[in-house]
């Protein structure tokens, strides 16, 4: 098959969710949010006591906040995927500020409802017991009532809600934009071309070993051009969260992270020593590859890099058709909310200036459905980041028709990565099975295994760094120098003898939008969750076939109402075991095995 990279790659289409940010029903929206919000504000008692029926004003209380939940979510999806797409556009970024300052009423609301749960704590059975709105969101109750211990005093939230706009959020804006519209001059196909940064970066897995060199050194340039502002976003972003960790009574800066991806520290421990043990395997797998590619130890530059002979080159009309000939496979019910998303423009694919890196998938609540980002490269590893993604879509779908509210919506860390990284092992497994070619075997297995080093040899360097981050920045500022010491020396701990020393990538740490999301720390280790409780459930599917489908569906659509490790459960999985993280790790192993063979 031939790439056809003249062909227009998609951009996303919310023309039927509002016709733009100036339409009437986009700006009726805006004010019905802010009136429904100073509706929640004035419902309010001055006193907990002044509440003759405490049960029936939480049932209220949850249907108006399900409510502001919704719209506030619809609306910030729709104003990002301009933001999202296109830095420069001064409207979006505006519309941006003005509901952001809009939202703070809705934490505010949230904060005030969470500390009133919290000091009527001792009747909250008797508040799930007495309204059945109460009785459907119990979860949700008695998780706010627990978190509610780490409240600061109600002036103190608000102040923080407010500063928060200008202070972590606002450097995490800054690195957005920064890295958004920075382009780098290169020499590709015979002739000089201004590139977005993330296209540069895209090169790291192009089939010439010079062009993957050179752009290596070019995007180590670009990034030392601009560190300084992004060190200070990074210090922003890490001091803020981690003066609000210690307001709020928090055990260290990993707590919250934990919390929120509803797991204990057995469990991230239990994790985490499986994939330190782990790092050996993938050590031999990146010397076997380093001289493949005639290296004695491999350079950052070559990591990506392909090997193997590739069997099809994927333009994005030949993407569509595998994804859903495989997610057919599995079931019709993903086949067919993957073809919507197709069909529909639900998925924005061209890299371009102005346009954040990476891949996501935001959802659309009032419209019960989702849109996904990516920066499409037409390799089969950007077949897999679109697999990966409509998971992600698929789970949204899960919730919606199980007629989920906001507050039933409200996913873990850990198990938002679930059905994705089960869709990307369905057309990983797809991919290989299909090849009877050693060498296309072979680039497939490279392109999986390039995947599975990110989310376990990778993410356990973020997670090393990110960890030393948070304790450095408690005591002072960090210098962008100091920064990248500090990623050399996690990515040193986790590739250990699998990289070049001499060719790390020190400024890992300016572009990945995980770091600066103040809301949000350690968004590294779900990942790894993700792929191994994701590949522990794909084991199970293979055993047990089509009836493993509507179990698991119901698994999706339940994830926002459970902890972690009690669905597992559900599965005969116990994720405080390293026994499972080394059985799904094993599964990797053999990849690895069949990748040496060959």
């Amino acid at each position: 098959m031939t790439v056809s990279t003249s062909q227009a790659l998609p951009h996303w289409d919310l023309s039927n969710i509002y016709s733009g940010l100036e339409a009437q029903s986009f700006l009726e929206d805006v004010q019905r949010l802010a009136t429904l919000l100073q509706e929640i504000q004035g419902a309010f008692p001055e006193q907990d006591s002044l509440v003759a029926d405490l049960a029936g004003w939480v049932g209220e209380m949850i249907d108006r906040l399900n409510s502001a939940l919704t719209l506030s979510a619809t609306l910030s999806a729709y104003i990002r995927s301009f933001v999202t797409t296109d830095s420069y556009h001064a409207l979006a970024k505006r519309r941006l500020s003005e509901l952001e300052k809009i939202n703070t009423h809705l934490v505010n609301s949230q904060t005030r409802f969470q500390a009133l749960l919290g000091r009527q704590s001792d009747r909250l059975e008797e508040i799930i017991a007495g309204n059945k709105t109460a009785a459907a969101h119990a979860f949700a109750l008695r998780e706010m009532t627990r978190q509610s211990r780490y409240l600061m005093s109600p002036a103190e939230e608000s102040l923080a809600v407010e500063l928060n706009l200008s202070g972590a959020q606002a450097w995490s804006k800054l690195q957005g934009t920064v890295t958004s519209q920075l382009t780098v001059d290169f020499e590709l196909d015979g002739r000089v071309q201004s590139l977005p940064i993330m296209s540069l970066i895209n090169l790291r897995s192009h089939p010439d070993a010079d062009t993957r060199r050179r752009a290596y050194f070019a995007e180590i340039e670009a990034w030392k051009q601009v560190q300084e502002p992004l060190a200070a976003a990074m210090n922003g972003v890490k001091g803020a969260v981690g003066t609000l960790n210690r307001r709020r009574g928090r055990e260290d800066d990993l707590h919250s992270a934990l919390d929120q991806a509803r797991i204990d520290r057995e469990t991230l421990e239990a994790m985490l020593s499986a994939m330190q043990a782990s790092l050996p395997m993938f050590h031999r797998y990146l010397r076997i590859k380093a001289g493949r590619l005639g290296h004695e130890r491999l350079p950052w530059w070559d990591l990506f890099a392909p090997t193997g002979k590739p069997g099809a080159s994927y333009d994005f009309a030949a993407a569509r058709a595998f994804i859903l000939e495989h997610f057919g496979r599995f079931s019709p019910g993903l086949q067919a909310l993957a073809r919507r998303a197709f069909d529909q423009g639900w998925i924005d694919a061209e890299p371009r200036d102005g346009k954040r890196g990476g891949a996501f998938c935001m959802s659309l609540p009032a419209f019960q459905e989702s849109r996904i980002l990516c920066n499409f490269d037409y390799s089969l590893d950007g077949v897999f980041t679109i697999a990966h993604e409509l998971g992600h879509a698929f789970h949204n779908e899960a919730l919606f028709q199980a007629g989920k509210t906001a507050l039933q919506r409200t996913l873990p860390m850990t198990l938002a990565e679930t059905a994705s990284i089960l869709c990307e092992t369905i057309v990983v497994n797809a991919a290989l099975a299909q090849v009877s070619d050693p060498q296309e075997e072979l680039a497939i297995l490279e392109t999986s295994l390039i995947g599975d080093a990110q989310v376990i040899v990778d993410i356990y360097s973020r997670y090393l760094f990110e960890k030393q981050v948070f304790e450095r920045r408690a005591h002072s500022e960090i210098s962008a120098s100091e920064l990248c010491n500090m990623m050399a020396d996690a990515q040193k701990s986790a590739y250990g003898e699998g990289l070049d020393e001499r060719y790390l990538h020190p400024y890992m740490w300016t572009w990945k939008p995980h770091y600066y999301r103040p809301e949000l720390s350690f968004y590294n280790f779900p990942y790894a969750f993700g792929l191994l409780f994701g590949l522990g459930l794909f084991a199970i599917y293979q055993q047990r076939g089509p009836a493993f489908v509507p179990e698991y569906v119901n698994l999706l659509a339940r994830t926002g109402e459970n902890q972690a490790a009690d669905l597992a459960a559900e599965f005969g999985i116990d994720i405080r075991s390293p026994r499972f993280w080394e059985d799904s790790l094993g599964m990797i192993a053999r990849r690895i095995e069949r990748y040496a063979q060959l």
